[in-house]
């Protein structure tokens, strides 16, 4: 039996041509294939300038000092996440203060994040976890209130939409990730899309060492810049993968549909929040993430994953509560701080879904599902 990984990506054979082509040409490095991308992606956003990072965390951090971030500042941020979205607020010498999830959208309790903001607060990172976007509306709302930037970590949303808008045509700085395991990618990357030129001339400089070029060939520098920009063979990939996104970000929510049907209630299973059809968010489907029952379970999750392994079925943990963490718990953040993202994050488990399969492999998985836990329950409570 085949192995069925929680993730793959859709590589069709005219995007591996387009990256042989830029082989072939000799300019391998960032050139015209990553001005082309940037093109492609500003016109889906509407004309707001969208520049490419080596990957979102760089985005991520550029973002932060192109709105004025630094020592001193807070930032407010969820502790459900990738750890790269609270390691980007310490790289430019800030603080991030976590607040709790919603339990069940398992997005920043925008509830909780009124209550967190003081006199140090200069900006709030939500996170659209799943590609579920945060209310954005409530979001802005409070952001205006207190005059605070908004850095939006889409990196799990791109093709999200809030409001009928998809997410990054609005707003106010909005990264994204091209990681292998996201739905558009550029195998590793990302970008930033920002609000004007002035900002995304800004960006230029912190991804390339501060460097800006001059018509007669000199060259000056005046911040310090890093190093974090794309390669035109990255580019390729994703003016290959572009095209496709929409009709990926289908097949994935006919995918997650399936998965909403044929999962057995009786595993006792919290499923994920799934799209409302009145309402304004629609998620990317970029995972389908199930709680387990732990506490009803006679087995541990790692013992769930081995045993959905050897049935040929890969599991993803997406992700575990940052502020437990060595790191953050020298900060003093502690347990019992987050109870629902400490909850979530220590029962999540992130099940196959990617364009390229069948609705026979989501049946595959959901019999694996009742094959492992329905015994787990007997014994629990035999």
């Amino acid at each position: 039996m085949d192995f069925l990984p929680f993730t793959r990506p859709s590589i069709d054979e005219a995007t591996i041509a387009g990256v042989a082509e830029v082989l072939r040409s000799g300019w391998i490095t960032t050139g015209p294939k990553c001005r082309e991308l940037e093109a492609r992606l500003s016109e889906r956003y509407g004309g707001r300038p969208v520049r490419l990072a080596a990957s979102a965390t760089g985005a991520l951090e550029y973002a932060l000092r192109v709105a004025g971030v630094g020592p001193g500042d807070e930032v407010i941020t969820t502790p459900l996440s990738w750890v790269a979205t609270a390691n980007v607020v310490l790289t430019v010498g800030a603080q991030p203060v976590f607040v709790d999830v919603d339990r069940r959208t398992r997005n920043i309790d925008l509830d909780h994040v009124e209550r967190a903001i003081g006199a140090k607060t200069r900006a709030i990172m939500p996170v659209d976890l799943a590609g579920l976007p945060v209310d954005r509306d409530r979001l802005y709302e409070i952001a205006r209130r207190h005059s605070l930037r908004v850095i939006e970590d889409a990196a799990q949303a791109m093709g999200s939409r809030w409001a009928d808008r998809e997410i990054g045509s609005t707003g106010d700085l909005v990264a994204l990730s091209f990681h292998a395991n996201k739905n558009f990618t550029t195998a590793e990357g990302g970008c930033l899309v920002l609000n004007t030129e002035a900002d995304a001339r800004l960006f230029e400089k912190l991804r390339l060492q501060g460097v800006t070029r001059l018509a007669d060939g000199e060259m000056d520098v005046d911040i310090v810049g890093y190093k974090h920009n794309l390669t035109d063979v990255a580019a390729a990939i994703g003016l290959g993968q572009l095209p496709h996104l929409d009709a990926f970000n289908r097949r994935r929510a006919e995918l997650a549909a399936r998965y909403f049907d044929r999962i057995d209630p009786a595993l006792g299973l919290e499923l994920p929040l799934p799209d409302d059809p009145g309402g304004p968010g629609r998620s990317n489907w970029h995972m389908f993430q199930p709680l387990l029952p732990l506490s009803r379970l006679s087995l541990a999750r790692g013992e769930f994953i081995e045993a959905m392994k050897t049935r040929g079925i890969g599991i993803g943990v997406h992700y575990p509560a940052m502020h437990r963490f060595t790191l953050y718990r020298r900060m003093g953040w502690k347990d019992g701080d987050f109870p629902n993202a400490e909850a979530i994050g220590a029962s999540t488990v992130t099940l196959p879904l990617f364009p390229a399969m069948r609705d026979a492999d989501v049946d595959r998985v959901c019999q694996a599902l009742s094959e492992v836990i329905e015994p787990a329950l007997r014994n629990r409570t035999a």
